[in-house]
């Protein structure tokens, strides 16, 4: 079966300080997402699902209209009415959920104020095993390539065995610093080709429903929190603890690009628009 794409927009943009899902790039005011639902198309992507909040409805709509989307290939899922209110989003783990629940079959997760490249979501689609045999993928990219001039990131940094992941370790406070990439750590620096995880999953259909069973333990021990966050990576990190999934990694050489702050987005227009 093929994968659907699932593109995570239910962010709030503290740090950017508006909705950034729809922060537009590109000279026709593309955003991050557009290019990824153009760059799947005719690939092994099935159909597409974005999940936002119930607030940017039209919004969202509106702005699938005007990019001449096919409204029978996409479909929007909220994710603030699926399972319990809370003001501040549940996380990406329940997001894959809310897509999770109106489909079928494997998903291809990504971040919509993301950009991974004209192949990301292509590479993770065709990596996937025909048959659901408990293997997930994570296409990664270059540490050095990920960072950002304006300050200091949190990058999950993948160990890797063969292709094979074994460990991802969250890092925080990485930033580049007198020719060396640094983290808060005090000691050491990290290489500049070390593999990260920038939420680019290929995921079958046996990891989804594990994750529907630790979203209801994670729920249990926090339904009165207003903050704590179910993050994909970390449910998937216990997943592949408890042997109950593998992943393989596959490197990109694309360029990938992201929007954190305001100062991200002017970068960004320059990298799709130019300075013209």
């Amino acid at each position: 079966m093929s994968p659907t794409l699932v593109i995570l927009a239910g962010g709030l943009g503290a740090r950017f300080g508006g909705t950034k899902q729809l922060a537009p790039v590109g000279p026709n005011d593309e955003t991050f997402f557009d290019f990824a639902i153009r760059d799947a198309a005719g690939s092994a992507i099935s159909e597409v699902i974005i999940v936002a909040r119930s607030d940017i409805d039209e919004l969202l709509r509106d702005h699938l209209v005007s990019q001449n989307h096919s409204s029978s290939a996409i479909r929007i899922a909220h994710q603030d009415t699926f399972g319990p209110p809370r003001s501040k989003p549940w996380g990406t783990g329940h997001a894959v959920l809310c897509a999770a629940a109106i489909s079928s079959g494997p998903v291809v997760v990504l971040n919509a104020d993301d950009y991974y490249g004209p192949n990301g979501a292509t590479l993770a689609a065709h990596a996937l095993p025909k048959v659901d045999t408990g293997r997930a993928t994570l296409v990664a990219y270059e540490l050095a390539g990920t960072l950002s001039p304006t300050g200091s990131v949190s990058r999950g940094i993948c160990e890797v065995e063969d292709t094979h992941l074994v460990g991802l370790v969250e890092t925080h406070g990485i930033r580049k610093e007198g020719g060396l990439i640094r983290s808060e750590k005090p000691s050491g620096s990290l290489p500049a080709d070390a593999l990260v995880s920038m939420n680019l999953w290929g995921l079958p259909r046996s990891a989804l429903e594990q994750l529907d069973q630790q979203w209801q333990e994670f729920h249990s021990l926090h339904t009165h929190d207003a903050s704590t966050e179910f993050l994909l990576p970390v449910a998937l990190e216990e997943q592949r603890e408890r042997g109950l999934l593998a992943v393989d990694v596959v490197r990109s050489r694309e360029k990938w690009m992201g929007i954190t702050n305001p100062d991200d987005l002017a970068m960004a227009r320059r990298a799709f628009v130019g300075d013209s």
